[in-house]
């Protein structure tokens, strides 16, 4: 695989070759932070074409004082924040949340005997619930959430990412940890097992109430294996409740679609 600060370079001068490589090395990044910032897989391609995008027209701008998937996660950080501004979409409070969890907990699976079937839906159920926790942070907490616990971004990259300096990031970060490290306490029984809710407890209510469509799975469909279930078993705290959660590759289409633009277009 070609260095991408070296595609880069060659990008900007024209080479369209190097362009759809540059493509490629950064949509899976893309695609997964978006994922984890709107929840829906349908608005995650959305942002990641829109963020693409800019990354296409913007990439002369770049000056390789940084690493390139920092300029790339700024970038993407600043877009995700509008475009979630711009959907129409009811936001969950902590509070709303926590009345969900306990509700309609059930001591087995009716839907199906199947055990493969039932680990998939339990799955879905954790990684459903898991980025919907997140979506009760707001849009700044919960990017810097991700960025600096889930990521792994240390907080020199973090600052440079939010442009901001890093004893601000560790502040935010240390908020959005401290909220959702509160609430994963009090309600999270894979955190806490002192807490009735469990993944597999939810599965029967979630399908009555349209969260878990079976036939239409959101977060398990790219799955190879049923692999999480053993990890949820192991979960101590809440970074693994998210770390544990699969990575995805963004969907194909969303290539051949920047792969068109860019063929098409004049100015890229």
């Amino acid at each position: 695989m070609n260095n991408v600060e070296t595609l880069v370079k060659k990008a900007v001068t024209g080479d369209k070759k190097a362009l759809e490589e540059v493509v490629v090395q950064i949509q899976d990044l893309i695609y997964n932070l978006a994922v984890r910032m709107l929840w829906h897989p349908d608005d995650a391609k959305d942002a990641t074409q829109d963020i693409l995008i800019k990354v296409i027209t913007n990439l002369s701008s770049f000056n390789h004082k940084s690493a390139f998937t920092t300029w790339v996660y700024s970038l993407s950080t600043n877009t995700l924040i509008n475009f979630k501004k711009k959907k129409i979409t009811n936001s969950v409070r902590f509070n709303e949340y926590e009345i969900q969890l306990r509700q309609g907990l059930s001591e087995s699976i009716d839907y199906t005997n199947n055990k493969a079937e039932q680990n998939l839906l339990i799955q879905e159920a954790k990684i459903g619930c898991s980025n919907g926790m997140l979506q009760c942070l707001n849009h700044e907490s919960r990017l810097t959430y991700i960025i600096g616990e889930i990521l792994e971004f240390n907080s020199a990259e973090g600052a440079a990412i939010f442009e901001i300096t890093p004893e601000n990031f560790r502040k935010r970060l240390s908020r959005s940890k401290k909220n959702l490290h509160n609430f994963l306490n009090r309600n999270c029984g894979i955190v806490n097992a002192k807490n009735p809710c469990r993944c597999r407890k939810k599965v029967d209510s979630s399908i009555k109430k349209g969260l878990i469509l079976p036939d239409h799975l959101l977060f398990t469909t790219n799955l190879k294996n049923t692999s999480l279930i053993d990890a949820i078993e192991k979960i101590q705290n809440e970074v693994s409740l998210y770390r544990t959660n699969p990575e995805y590759n963004a969907p194909e289409s969303l290539l051949m679609e920047v792969k068109r633009i860019i063929t098409t277009s004049k100015n890229v």
